[in-house]
């Protein structure tokens, strides 16, 4: 993974567990791409910040460097592992819970979680779902939602194109 250059005003990323270049993950957001480690002011307060770009969604996010483990940045998954989500795909399990809204919440609470695994069975389990009945509107962009979110990390973990990603995402599930 290319690694950008640290510029003048940019710390570098040390002792904050990721550096400059590290592709991560956003909880709801995505994948993003550290592009610097900057103090920033904050409240009047010199704080040490990642500034992430989300590929998905061209959005800039500043993170605080000492809140990223509590807002649930994390690292992508390594190759190896998304042979395991691919896994997870396929199985039949379903989600049984018949109200929509419980079900809703469920899954968002998931999709918040930001765990890749979590999301994928999100993603598995409206899909199946909507083989058999209309999903709602909230549950239709629900399911892009996790789909996208599944896709993007495969794409950067593989080193694949999102269509690539999508693509065998959806081979599999079918």
């Amino acid at each position: 993974m290319p690694q950008a250059k640290v510029k003048k005003g940019q710390e570098k990323a040390e002792k904050t567990g990721f550096d400059v270049g590290d592709y991560v993950v956003y909880p709801m957001h995505g994948v993003g791409q550290i592009n610097a480690v900057q103090k920033q002011d904050i409240l009047g307060k010199k704080t040490r910040c990642y500034i992430l770009d989300i590929s998905a969604s061209k959005m800039k996010v500043m993170i605080p460097v000492d809140k990223a483990e509590t807002i649930g940045i994390r690292p992508i998954i390594k190759k190896k592992d998304v042979k395991k989500v691919l896994d997870l795909l396929k199985k039949d399990e379903m989600d049984t819970e018949e109200d929509w809204k419980i079900r809703y919440q469920n899954n968002m609470t998931k999709i918040k979680s930001g765990d890749i695994y979590s999301v994928a069975e999100v993603c598995r389990n409206l899909y199946k779902r909507a083989r058999d009945k209309e999903l709602s509107l909230m549950e239709r962009r629900l399911y892009e939602s996790a789909y996208n979110l599944v896709s993007s990390e495969i794409a950067i973990s593989r080193e694949i194109s999102m269509e690539e990603a999508g693509n065998l995402i959806s081979e599999v599930l079918s």
